[in-house]
């Protein structure tokens, strides 16, 4: 019997979880004076959180520390002077797509994207250099402040970050990938939402380093699993002066919190005990045995018992086993049973229309849940014939809830998947698949280090196979590509460029392989990361010299259009820049309209108290001028006058 506390709250304690939920790196663990573990904060870290220099004085401590470590969070919370520059030409259906491919370095793309994706984005996978010494990782100055680190991002002089080779001669050959991956991991938790999930495939170089890095950014608590992925078979290629060969790479599975949401709740109740089942997502609808069946895949459900069910459900909860409830079993055992061969197990099916009530039965086959692993091993089985990448082999025997494939064949022969070729690290869409399928029918879904674009067809694919509306946000620097891949018949300079091309080819291909399906999108907007569309003398007046002013009256680029300004105002303000946009002549100038009424911008000269007065009838949610665009002192001073009369809810700035 638990007693009651007799006190007032603990409020440290509700501090601690408090920032423990916005800085769960700051969280550690320390001795209590009876000699048991208990929470604490890191406040050397937390101080670094808030700090925009580097911090000192390190305590003794539990905790991942390497060289490097503070210099890469000063890094993360850095500020940045840059912007993303639309690219229509590379573009495929620019003005109606959702779809978003960023070329550049994906740490500057984070940042950007920090303030109109936050907490929007349902599932992340990367797969990063696996530092093997022979793979490039990206060199970061960490040598500055956060000043400095503002001037260099604002492209004051050419030194940017690029991709080194990481040998194991390099002193920080742990480091240097460390101090890589940590900045931007930590940025990507800020994009992921409450119910979103982060998959990572790793080798053994850096499995063990990985696992306490997103332990100490995600939460050790928020640890859901660790897949092995045999991707090599046995004897297949042998190491030089090494008689073992590496069959199995890991894939690390983070939720950004534990508040998933609940889409509908209902009790059923079987033998004089009650269950619990929540729908966390839509299930595929279909027709077996003649009745309209939806099926759920693992990870789309949640099954709780009540109390007093535990017991019968411990009986009952066999392998194979049927949740009857007061329908007839023979369609049960007749049409669903078999279906753990085809769907695999831990699949749960509603059915419609059948039992007394009508109210829709449901039938579960897995194993039982007191003896349920937590990992999954992903390995072929017998039944697929080699090179057959499509055929979904299944095998009733496997202990895994997921639907097998023979995935060495598949991890081995994926190189010209999409369409072109790629030796670097190419993932089968297959693969990424599946961790989409358990993530998400619907949402956001990014890869920041895209390398192919192989998560980007598999998103498109995802959304062919079971009708969801999931949307890709890929990142990829433009970094040379290797000879190897040259050997494949590329014919590209870089990744990027590859990347942008495979997700054009695959889109196309889908397109022509389900000519009656729904409209999938597979268009996407191209954005290159350039320097901000300010002038210096926008970030630094200061420095600017007399003789110069003349020459700073316009304080945007020369070289940059109206739409990349646009753009840039979209991501200042933190709107989606996948909205709908339009151009309308307004009184004689040309004015950007964004969703609608959501936003209108006006970049062209000689902006008059007519123009302000045409576009404030309107009734904007947001409008956005160009700061040297006024006609007159008066006009930019009246301008906000005139909005308050005419539309006060608008909110007006200018660039």
């Amino acid at each position: 019997m638990e007693k009651l506390k007799l006190h007032s709250p603990d409020l440290t304690q509700e501090n601690i979880a408090k920032l423990a939920e916005l800085f769960p790196g700051c969280v550690t663990e320390t001795q209590a004076e009876d000699g048991k573990p208990k929470r604490a904060i890191d406040f050397d870290q937390l101080r670094q959180e808030l700090s925009t220099a580097i911090v000192e004085g390190p305590q003794e401590r539990y905790q991942l520390n390497w060289p490097g470590k503070r210099e890469a969070l000063l890094t993360a919370n850095a500020p940045i002077a840059k912007t993303l520059r639309p690219c229509r030409e590379e573009s495929v259906d620019f003005d109606t797509t959702q779809n978003l491919f960023i070329e550049g370095d994906n740490l500057d793309a984070l940042k950007l994207l920090q303030e109109t994706y936050l907490n929007k984005v349902k599932m992340i996978y990367i797969d990063p250099p696996y530092n093997t010494g022979k793979d490039f990782i990206y060199e970061d100055d960490f040598s500055e402040g956060s000043d400095d680190y503002l001037e260099r991002s604002n492209q004051r002089d050419e030194v940017g970050n690029r991709m080194v080779a990481n040998t194991e001669a390099n002193g920080r050959f742990h480091s240097d990938w460390l101090s890589m991956l940590y900045p931007r991991l930590k940025l990507a938790r800020n994009l992921l939402s409450e119910d979103g999930v982060i998959f990572i495939s790793i080798d053994d170089n850096e499995a063990h380093n990985l696992k306490k890095l997103c332990d100490e950014i995600f939460g050790e608590q928020n640890h859901l699993v660790t897949h092995y992925v045999q991707v090599r078979y046995a004897g297949k290629t042998l190491a030089e002066k090494n008689d073992y060969q590496k069959l199995i790479e890991q894939v690390l599975v983070y939720q950004r919190s534990n508040h998933n949401p609940i889409k509908q709740t209902e009790d059923y109740s079987l033998d004089g005990f009650k269950w619990q089942i929540t729908e966390k997502s839509r299930g595929k609808i279909e027709i077996i045995g003649g009745r309209e069946v939806e099926r759920f895949l693992p990870g789309e459900y949640v099954i709780e018992e009540t109390k007093s069910s535990i017991d019968a459900l411990k009986e009952t909860w066999a392998t194979g086993s049927v949740l009857k409830v007061n329908a007839s079993g023979k369609y049960f055992g007749t049409y669903l049973a078999p279906r753990k061969d085809i769907d695999g197990l831990g699949v749960l099916y509603k059915v419609k229309g059948i039992g007394e009530d009508g109210i829709g039965y449901r039938y579960f086959t897995g194993p039982k849940r007191e003896t349920a692993t937590k990992g999954t091993f992903f390995s072929g089985v017998p039944t697929v014939r080699r090179n057959e990448l499509e055929n979904d082999g299944q095998s009733s025997k496997a202990k895994s809830i997921v639907n097998f494939y023979d995935f060495a064949d598949s991890f081995g022969n994926c190189r010209h998947e999409g369409g072109v070729g790629f030796r670097g690290g190419k993932k089968p869409t297959k693969f990424i698949e599946t961790f989409i399928a358990q993530a998400c029918k619907d949402g956001i879904v990014m890869d920041f280090f895209a390398g192919s674009g192989s998560t980007a067809h598999a998103v498109m694919k995802a959304n062919y196979e079971d009708g969801g509306r999931r949307q890709f946000i890929a990142i990829q620097l433009p970094e040379l590509l290797n000879e190897d891949d040259k050997d494949l018949g590329s014919e590209f300079e870089t990744i990027s460029q590859l990347s942008i091309e495979r997700i054009r080819r695959s889109g196309a291909q889908l397109k022509s392989e389900h000519p009656n399906s729904l409209a999938i999108d597979t268009g996407f907007r191209v954005f290159k990361i350039d320097s901000s569309n300010m002038c210096d003398v926008f970030y630094a007046p200061d420095e600017v010299k007399q003789g110069d002013l003349l020459a700073q009256v316009d304080n945007i680029r020369e070289d940059r259009t109206p739409e990349d300004l646009l753009f840039q105002v979209l991501l200042d303000w933190g709107v989606d820049l996948t909205l709908p946009i339009t151009q309308e002549t307004v009184a004689g100038k040309q004015v950007f309209f964004v969703d609608g009424n959501a936003l209108a911008a006006c970049f062209e000269p000689g902006i008059n108290e007519e123009f302000v007065k045409a576009l404030a009838a309107r009734h904007p949610l947001r409008a956005v001028f160009r700061d040297a665009g006024f006609g007159s002192d008066s006009v930019k001073i009246n301008i906000e006058q005139i909005f308050k009369l005419i539309s006060p809810t608008t909110e007006v700035k200018s660039i």
